[in-house]
């Protein structure tokens, strides 16, 4: 982290009200827009759908006070990169990064641009679902459109976000509203024998809790507030009941108005559900509701470009990732090679990927390390007590959160075993053998000298330590 953001962080401005809406505003994305009918049609059944998005509200608080420690113990940058380091060691670190800027960021830039595509293409395509290659199509233009923004002009890039912000606020308004409307006229019949059919397998619980917490995903970003925020101790604990229970009720409400307007059929072959139930309470306004969901994914797309190089920054620092990916325009000052390697890796993965696949093996990856990190608050909580810790939380809820976590790894390949996990679990650990020659040992520096060096050249970018 540069000296100017080091004294930003001491000056410690960032209040109560700030801190909720960092967190809540990154939660709210494109996942309530599409993940309601994965969780349904996985765990078969209303009423225990609903228990899953609650479920999944109370594990991202949880984890959340466990990270707000850690980052209260470690106080730098990086998020669980950093953490890892600084408690598993530094291959650990290397093979959270290689599988982070390889696959879960791109993975995750795709996973939204999917989102975004089908909702875009819905009000051409009312009575069949749109063809694959055209939201494919729709969703690569919508990553090669955000890259090129966020790597000519960082304000527009921000400014962006703020009118994306309104636009998702508004359409779960809308779609609440809707549905206590019509629930308040006695339309409760998709309610009763709400548990029927439910699905209690260890695998179809562990896909719906993924399909879920995609769209609780960014609960973590508090750990770049905790420098930051005023009286931390305090207003931590605070700002992450406040936003992550304001999302869950959010969330909850939303789902309860899609099943109050649609049967739990109509919602588990709808494709994009917002839009279903558009047309089923705004009739020919139904558009509006395609136009605002899509607006929502546009937004939290070019969030994550946005905030994309952050992590590749730090991890260039420390010596595992190329130089090349912590530099920046020597004009505009973007981490523009960061952004267009990002931008090129996810349209990879966009190409065999569907929303389903990518969210799963998102989650599936991103809750491995998740369980590593909580595993080094455990190592720290018991091997180094006397560290100081502004906030505490008792050694029961890391321990409970590291079993769920587990829980959530081991979940869809127990009982359902899919070839899919074993590669993405081969291509984690082929880090580690990436990592003994070319960082530890450093083989061929000349050869990634050269083209750290053309690169440079070509891409007109500079070492960023002060600018950005």
């Amino acid at each position: 982290m540069d000296d100017k953001t080091q004294k930003l962080n001491l000056k410690r401005e960032v209040g109560l009200v700030g801190a909720v809406s960092l967190i809540g505003g990154t939660m709210i994305g494109s996942g309530i827009f599409m993940s309601p009918q994965t969780v349904l049609s996985t765990i078969g059944s209303s009423g225990a759908s609903l228990v899953v998005w609650a479920s999944c509200g109370l594990l991202a608080t949880l984890v959340s006070f466990c990270y707000a420690e850690l980052g209260t113990v470690i106080k730098e940058s990086g998020g669980e990169y950093i953490y890892i380091l600084r408690t598993s060691g530094p291959l650990f670190a290397f093979v959270l990064i290689f599988t982070s800027v390889l696959f879960v960021r791109p993975a995750g830039v795709a996973g939204i641009a999917l989102s975004f595509a089908q909702y875009a293409v819905a009000p051409f395509y009312l009575d069949c679902p749109p063809p694959v290659l055209v939201v494919k199509c729709v969703a690569a233009a919508a990553i090669v459109v955000l890259a090129t923004v966020n790597c000519l002009n960082v304000r527009f890039a921000m400014s962006v976000q703020v009118f994306f912000m309104v636009a998702k606020v508004l359409a779960l308004a809308v779609i609440i509203i809707g549905g206590v409307v019509i629930l308040v006229r006695g339309h409760t019949g998709n309610f009763q024998n709400s548990f029927e059919n439910t699905n209690l397998g260890i695998n179809p619980i562990g896909i719906a809790f993924y399909q879920g917490l995609w769209s609780y995903d960014g609960w973590n970003n508090l750990n770049y507030v905790t420098e930051e925020l005023k009286r931390p101790e305090v207003n931590l604990p605070r700002a992450i009941i406040i936003a992550i229970s304001l999302v869950t009720g959010l969330y909850l409400l939303v789902n309860v108005s899609y099943l109050t307007v649609m049967t739990p059929r109509e919602l588990m072959t709808s494709s994009a559900v917002a839009v279903t139930w558009g047309n089923k309470v705004l009739g020919s306004w139904g558009w509006v509701m395609s136009v605002a969901a899509a607006l929502s994914a546009f937004g939290s797309l070019n969030g994550t470009f946005f905030s994309g190089g952050r992590v590749c920054f730090v991890a260039a620092r420390e010596g595992h990732m190329p130089d090349i990916l912590a530099m920046a325009h020597v004009h505009r000052l973007t981490p523009s090679p960061a952004l267009i390697f990002t931008a090129v890796v996810s349209l990879v993965v966009l190409i065999p990927g569907d929303f389903q696949s990518i969210v799963n093996f998102f989650s599936f990856t991103a809750w491995f390390f998740y369980a590593i990190t909580l595993s080094g608050l455990l190592y720290l909580k018991i091997r180094k007590p006397e560290l100081p810790r502004p906030y505490k939380v008792p050694i029961i809820l890391p321990v409970l959160v590291l079993l769920a976590a587990i829980f959530l790894v081991l979940a869809p390949i127990v009982d359902d075993p899919q070839i899919e996990y074993l590669y993405v679990t081969l291509f984690m650990f082929s880090g580690a053998i990436i990592y003994v020659p070319f960082i530890h040992y450093k083989i061929f520096p000349h050869l990634l000298t050269k083209l750290t060096v053309f690169l440079q050249l070509f891409l007109e970018v500079a070492p960023a330590d002060k600018n950005l």
